[in-house]
C-alpha cells in the first residue's frame, strides 16, 4: 500500500477504506477501551487523530507508542465526531517503528527558543520550527519561480573566491596549509603561493561579481546560495552563514533595480499567504500577533521613495532622540530605518542615493554631486518591523569612474583585473541587488531572531550540528 501524507489525508474529498499513514506520536490519550493518538509526518502543521481499539491484536504496541516514537498506521479514514477535524483513522494494524523513552526532550510543554537551538537536530519536529521550515522551503521554491517567470538564467556563483566583493575584509580563509607550520618565504610570512590554490582563497560574501559576469552574456540573471561573513556580531539579525539571492540585469538603471525590487517582495509576500496559510495563521497566533496584518500593509500599499539626503532631513526634523546621531554622511541604523517605515511613511520605504564613502567601490558615481556631497545610486528597500531588507545599486560601468572608486577604497586593481575588462568590452549600463533570505524569512514569519529560521545557525563561538 502507497503511503498517503497527513496533509492529503486531511484533505481528502470522501472517507476510505484502508489508508497508510507514517509518522511520529505528537500526543496519545488512552481511556477504558481504546487510545487515542495524534500523529504528524511534517507535511503541515495539523497531525492526524489515529483510534486504536483495545480489541485490535496490535494494541499491546501501544504501550510503546510514547511522545516522539516513530509508527505506522493502516487503518479506515473515517468523518471525525471530534470537533476541529474533519477526518480520523481508525487503525486496523498498528505498529511502532522507532521508539522514543521519557529523556525525549520535545515533550508536550513550553519549551525557550534558547533551549530548542541546543537541540537543532530535533527541533524541526516542534511546531514552531516544523512551520518555520515548510515556509522556507516554499520561499525557496517561490524565488525560482518569480524569477524564470520573468527570463532571467540561474547561475551558480562560487563559494570559494579570491575577491572581496564588499571590499570590507570580514572573510573567512579557506586553506590546506598545516598551521601549526606553515611554509614561509624569505620575509618570513606565510607563504600563500604553497596554498591549495597558490593564492590566499577565502569563502565567498557575494556571488554580486560574478552574477556581473553573466548579466554582460545572458542579460538577466540571478544566483541564489551560501555566503560567509566573518563579522564577529552577535545581534539577532547577524549570522557567519546565510543565504543570499543576488539578481543582476543589463542595460538597467537604478529605478529599473528599484522596481523589480519592490515587485520581488510583493510576489513572495502574496505566494506564503497562499501558500503556507495554515503556517502563517500558527505565527499570527503564537508570534507575532500584528504579522498578517503587516503582511497585507505591504502588499496593498504602494512603496514610497525617499532619497539618503530627504530621509536624513526627515530623521533631523523629527524631534527624537537617536541612539546613533543622524548626519549626513553616516549609515542609516535599524532605529532610523523602522521610524521611517513605521512612523514617518507608514508604509514601505526605498531610500536612494547613498553617500559614495559609505558604500561598496562598485556602486555607480551619481552626475552633478553638490561639493562634499558625491553620492552613488544606491538603494535599499526598508520594510516595517524588520528595516533594510534589500540593498542594490546600478553599477559602475564606466572604466574610469571604476579605478576611482576602487583607489578610493584602496583596492589592488590586479585582484579585479577579469571586473575592469567586463568595463573594457562592450559595456553595458546595468544593475542589482541583494536580498538576505533569512531576513525575508523573519519578515514573513514574524520570528524575531536569525538563529531560528536557518536550519543549523553558525554564529560566533557556535557550530554545533
Amino acid at each position: 500500500m502507497q503511503r498517503t501524507l497527513v496533509k492529503d489525508a486531511l484533505n481528502a474529498a470522501g472517507p476510505s477504506d484502508a489508508i497508510l499513514l507514517q509518522g511520529w506520536v505528537r500526543t496519545r490519550r488512552d481511556a477504558k477501551a481504546l487510545s487515542f493518538i495524534e500523529l504528524n509526518d511534517g507535511s503541515c502543521l495539523k497531525g492526524m487523530q489515529v483510534i486504536v481499539d483495545a480489541t485490535l491484536p496490535d494494541y499491546p504496541h501501544v504501550a510503546q507508542a510514547h511522545t516522539g516514537a516513530s509508527i505506522e498506521v493502516v487503518g479506515r479514514l473515517v468523518e471525525s465526531k471530534g470537533q476541529g477535524q474533519k477526518w480520523e483513522v481508525v487503525a486496523t494494524t498498528f505498529k511502532v517503528i522507532g521508539e522514543a523513552d521519557a529523556t525525549y526532550p520535545l515533550q508536550k510543554k513550553g519549551h525557550t527558543l534558547e533551549f530548542l537551538r541546543e537541540i537543532a537536530h530535533l527541533r524541526p519536529r516542534s511546531n514552531l520550527f516544523g512551520a518555520v521550515f515548510r515556509v522556507r522551503s516554499r520561499l525557496a521554491y517561490a524565488i525560482h519561480q518569480f524569477f524564470q517567470e520573468r527570463g532571467f538564467h540561474y547561475v551558480h556563483a562560487p563559494i570559494i573566491t579570491a575577491s572581496d566583493a564588499e571590499g570590507a575584509g570580514e572573510m573567512f580563509r579557506v586553506t590546506t596549509l598545516d598551521l601549526e607550520n606553515p611554509p614561509r618565504g624569505e620575509d618570513k610570512r606565510v607563504d600563500a603561493t604553497q596554498d591549495f590554490f597558490a593564492k590566499k582563497t577565502f569563502l565567498t560574501v557575494s556571488g554580486q561579481l560574478e552574477a556581473e559576469i553573466f548579466a554582460c552574456a545572458l542579460s538577466n540573471v540571478y544566483t541564489f546560495g551560501p555566503t560567509f561573513r566573518a563579522e564577529n556580531s552577535n545581534t539577532s539579525r547577524h549570522a557567519a552563514e546565510f543565504w543570499m539571492i543576488e539578481p543582476e540585469v543589463a542595460f538597467c538603471d537604478l529605478f529599473g533595480d528599484m522596481d523589480l525590487a519592490e515587485a520581488f517582495v510583493k510576489y513572495l509576500i502574496r505566494d506564503v499567504r497562499e501558500h503556507c496559510a495554515a503556517d502563517l495563521e500558527f505565527f499570527s497566533k503564537f508570534v507575532d500577533k500584528e504579522l498578517l496584518t503587516r503582511l497585507d500593509f505591504v502588499l496593498e500599499k504602494p512603496f514610497v521613495r525617499c532619497s539618503y539626503t530627504e530621509a536624513v532631513e526627515i530623521l533631523e526634523k523629527s524631534g527624537k532622540v537617536w541612539e546613533h546621531p543622524v548626519s549626513w554622511g553616516a549609515n542609516l541604523q535599524a532605529e532610523h530605518e523602522r521610524y521611517l517605515t513605521e512612523e514617518h511613511f507608514k508604509c514601505p520605504v526605498t531610500v536612494y542615493n547613498y553617500p559614495r564613502a559609505i558604500k561598496a567601490f562598485y556602486m555607480r558615481q551619481t552626475d552633478g554631486c553638490a561639493e562634499g556631497r558625491e553620492t552613488v545610486a544606491a538603494m535599499d528597500l526598508l520594510v516595517p518591523g524588520i528595516g533594510e531588507i534589500i540593498g542594490g545599486s546600478q553599477r559602475e560601468e564606466r572604466l574610469d569612474k571604476l579605478r576611482a572608486g576602487m583607489a578610493l577604497h584602496h583596492l589592488d586593481e590586479k585582484a579585479y583585473w577579469w571586473y575592469l575588462d567586463l568595463r573594457r568590452y562592450g559595456t553595458v549600463p546595468h544593475a542589482g541587488f541583494g536580498l538576505g533570505f533569512e531576513r525575508m524569512l523573519m519578515f514573513v514569519t514574524g520570528v524575531g531572531n536569525i538563529r531560528d529560521v536557518i536550519p543549523f545557525a553558525r554564529t560566533p563561538g557556535t557550530a554545533e550540528f
